[in-house]
């Protein structure tokens, strides 16, 4: 080193400084630091007193002092040690003869000094210091030459600054800073800082409870990335996730962060990376109610955040495990003397503020505690130290306090009290819901009420009131279908990437007949329906929100139609039925018992669905479906006979009967009947008021052996119709004709997406047709028919929020959809749509026409009418 020059000295320790700020943006901070300690070394070679090169080494030596402490405290957590040492390096400024040169140094210290504060929750120092750092900033970039090279530094503070500004509420004070921020990012052409503006305008966006914009600005970020050609930042992901799990989708998020564990895990150097990416994941597992893998993701995040020196971290991964442990003793009953008190000591020992909300969640875990064990007089004691909720409190917060102060209510005897907290944590929830975007948002919202929703049935079937219980069924089920829907279109963005992921399908059909590899294709066909996936989320078109119906209103639009509204309370079955003006509840014994018969049953259908079955195979397969359907008619039907009698009925599902092909049963057989998610989507469908249309659309699609003859039998019924076959059954064209007819028939294969029920998929000529295509457009068909693909309310979310093909449309407008449950066959279905429309024309009655056609052969045509009949 001796042999080195000044010059060249200087030369290295500021590349070693740069690759040390570079380690640190990748949260190596051991590595920054070690790298910072070596130029320190190395500095100290060099001591000339007088000239240039004294002033050079000392502004070197400032710079990486003021690097080196902010990253070591960072390490260390020793918040004093920190301060004191960029005040020590606050003095070596003051030798600066330069005022523009030591007001830059000023503004770089200041923010270190600023991001420290903010790290353990001094908000309000911190903000003073970038207020200072901010000052000096403006005042170098106002009377300094080159203010583009140091404008990176002053939009990075200005965004750091709107997210102290954020947690301190200063709402309107953050999004000025922000959007100051992002107009001179994209003014001197910072795109990778205009990235990370974005980002923080999305964390600003979910802190507001807006979900859909902030799933927006961190679509755009990550794309800002990627069109850079960088790495998307792994705190993106976590970003992406946290909103994700704010919007109550569980599955998705836990899928979004799967994707990059492995990649984490890797890279064992980014520990606190890898730490935050356990501790999302176990909050996605914690909320599906996955409680192992919960309990084992929080325990590891944990154990690597005290190695890090995390506090918050630690704090958060400390509440999962508690919440984990708490659930578990809740649902068995058997609640230990000490998992309070521990909820209590946890509590105790976080500071505050920094962790004011943790502290309290472990507090209300406490309270919903023991009040199961019957210590009433701790559980108030504790529940007053928990603080109201303010504007920017998470949901989660809002809907647990809610649910201690009903349980509490409760234990002391007071059921009025209790369901008034309930309602009106339901009216917050919907506050949250009625700020949501696409239809996977909306539905996914319910998770948060979900044990407030299920306390209130509890209550009320206590009672054994049947009207109260339905009107609290249609508040706390189904909340989806009380949104109108507008008519804005697809959004060109994501109408271009679903486009792309349409194409990547055909090309994966053409290669997989061809005989070459897949592997590369099918990967970027999964990216890129994750990326048309996101884009739905903040690119929706539902509009604001009907009333939830009313009793009265059901009646009046029944007439001499009964309703069958079930609901599940633990593994209670009731039924409440409206018929007469009448209400009633009736009990049905077992959901488990009724869930698996109808499951069972399922799996039966499917096996009868091929047209060329083997006889004895057939015999014995029809056997197990009749048994099954006897003990589901035993069990749902037989009960009700005498309230229902002969009439016409409306079905409102839940859980597990979504799938129940009711036709089949033998007390329904015959019977019109719709299934609807909701009363209120049942009347809202009923009172829908469509154009007077007269189009009416017939599409085959590619590979149906036995769709030719069915369509040239239904040409012989709708003489006049569009009829769409081979090269013409377009996706475009199809959705073309589509729009604004009177039915729409699909004679067409078509796939449920499991994970992702708004690209359920219809086969056409030239790729697929997603359910999130039908959702968009402007006047969807009055009635839609789906003959040979099992495409109706496939995925059942908490709070009965029913995800599919047929939900897509029905909650955009469609009046009617007619689909199967189960598999069916090819001739079966062509018979069965014959018969069908043969009953329509006479009858002009979905529901009846369906019963007619259903009862000459239940068993191979599952279908159901959904909407309204």
């Amino acid at each position: 080193m001796t042999n080195l020059d000044p010059v060249s000295v200087l030369e290295r320790v500021r590349a070693l400084q740069k690759a040390a700020t570079d380690a640190s943006c990748l949260g190596r901070y051991r590595e920054g630091v070690r790298l910072l300690k070596r130029g320190m070394g190395m500095l100290e070679t060099v001591r000339p007193t007088t000239g240039q090169l004294h002033l050079d080494l000392l502004v070197t030596r400032i710079r990486l002092s003021s690097t080196l402490t902010a990253m070591s405290s960072e390490i260390s957590g020793d918040l004093e040690a920190g301060l004191a040492g960029l005040n020590e390096v606050r003095k070596l400024i003051e030798d600066v003869p330069d005022p523009m040169l030591q007001a830059e140094l000023n503004g770089s210290l200041n923010y270190n000094y600023a991001a420290r504060l903010m790290s353990v929750g001094r908000n309000e120092d911190s903000l003073a210091s970038f207020a200072i750092s901010i000052a000096h900033q403006e005042h170098r970039l106002a009377n300094g030459p080159e203010p583009e090279s140091r404008m990176g530094a002053f939009v990075q503070t200005l965004s750091s600054r709107a997210w102290v500004q954020v947690r301190l509420g200063n709402v309107i004070a953050a999004h000025d800073d922000l959007a100051r921020a992002l107009e001179l990012a994209e003014k001197y052409e910072l795109r990778s800082v205009a990235a990370d503006v974005r980002r923080t305008m999305g964390m600003l966006a979910l802190r507001v409870h807006d979900v859909p914009e902030a799933l927006r600005f961190y679509d755009e970020a990550e794309r800002n990335y990627r069109a850079l050609d960088m790495d998307v930042p792994v705190a993106l992901r976590f970003e992406q996730a946290e909103a994700l799990l704010a919007a109550g989708l569980a599955d998705e998020a836990a899928t979004h962060l799967d994707d990059v564990l492995p990649a984490l895990v890797e890279e064992q150097s980014i520990s606190k990376e890898l730490a935050r990416a356990e501790l999302y994941r176990a909050s996605a597992a914690l909320l599906s109610d996955d409680l192992e893998p919960a309990r084992q993701m929080a325990d590891s995040a944990r154990r690597r955040m005290l190695g890090v020196g995390c506090q918050t971290c630690v704090a958060n991964a400390t509440i999962i495990g508690l919440h984990a442990d708490a659930r578990v003793a809740l649902r068995s009953g058997d609640v230990p003397a000490a998992l309070p008190t521990r909820a209590i000591r946890v509590a105790a020992k976080m500071p505050t503020p920094l962790l004011a909300e943790q502290a309290a969640t472990a507090r209300m875990l406490a309270v919903r505690l023991d009040i199961r064990r019957g210590n009433l007089k701790r559980a108030v004691d504790t529940l007053q130290q928990v603080p109201r909720p303010g504007q920017l409190t998470p949901i989660d917060y809002r809907m647990l306090r809610r649910l201690c102060r009903a349980e509490l209510a409760v234990a002391q005897g007071n059921r009025a009290k209790a369901l008034t907290e309930i309602r009106s944590g339901l009216t917050e929830l919907d506050a949250v819901r009625d700020r949501m975007g696409g239809l996977d948002l909306v539905s996914g919202t319910a998770l948060h009420g979900q044990e407030l929703a299920d306390l209130a049935v509890k209550l009320v079937l206590e009672r054994g009131d049947a009207r109260r219980l339905f009107v609290w069924l249609e508040r706390t089920r189904a909340q989806t279908y009380r949104y109108e829907p507008l008519s804005a279109g697809t959004d060109p963005e994501l109408a271009a990437r679903v486009a792309e992921v349409r194409g990547l399908g055909q090309a994966i059909q053409e290669a997989q007949h061809d005989g070459h590899p897949i592997a590369a294709l099918r990967a970027k066909y999964n990216e890129r329906l994750r990326e048309a996936q996101r884009l739905g989320w903040h690119t929706g078109r539902w509009g604001r929100p009907r009333p939830v119906a009313g009793l009265g209103e059901v009646v009046a639009r029944l007439g001499e139609r009964a309703m069958v509204s079930f609901a599940a309370s633990g593994d209670e079955l009731v039924a409440v039925v409206v018929a007469g003006g009448e209400c009633r509840l009736v009990r049905l014994g077992s959901a488990g018992a009724a869930a698996e018969s109808g499951r069972v049953l399922n799996v039966d259908l499917d096996a009868l669905a091929p047209d060329n079955l083997p006889e004895r195979l057939a015999e014995v397969v029809m056997a197990s479906a009749r048994k099954q359907a006897d003990k589901l008619d035993a069990q749902l039907i037989q009960p009700l006979a005498g309230l229902i009698g002969d009439r016409e009925l409306v079905i409102v599902p839940t859980g597990p009967l979504y799938a129940v092909p009711w036709g089949v049963l033998p007390g329904l057989r015959g019977r019109p009947t719709v299934v609807a998610p909701s009363a209120t989507a049942w009347l809202a469908a009923e009172l829908t008021k469509s154009p007077r249309a007269r189009k009416i659309v017939l599409v085959r699609g590619p590979g149906l052996a036995g769709a030719r003859g069915e369509l040239e039998k239904l040409t012989t019924h709708y003489r006049t119709a569009t009829t769409m076959t081979g090269a013409k059954a377009t996706v475009k064209s199809v959705l073309r004709a589509m729009d604004g007819a009177k039915l729409a028939h699909f004679a067409a294969h078509g796939a449920h997406e499991p994970e992702n029920a708004l690209f359920s998929r219809l086969e056409l000529a030239d790729g697929a047709l997603f359910g999130h295509e039908m959702a968009g457009l402007r006047q969807p068909p009055r009635q839609v028919v789906f003959a040979a693909c099992e495409l109706a309310l496939n995925r059942i979310r908490p709070g009965d929020e029913a995800l599919g093909f047929a939900s897509a449309l029905l909650a955009s407008g469609s009046r009617t959809v007619i689909a199967p449950l189960s598999r069916v066959g090819d001739l079966a279905s062509a018979a069965a749509m014959d018969d069908y429309y043969r009953a329509l024309s006479d009858r002009d009655s979905p529901a009846l026409a369906l019963a007619d056609a259903i009862a000459v052969d239940p068993f191979r045509r599952p279908f159901v009418c959904l909407g309204a009949g």
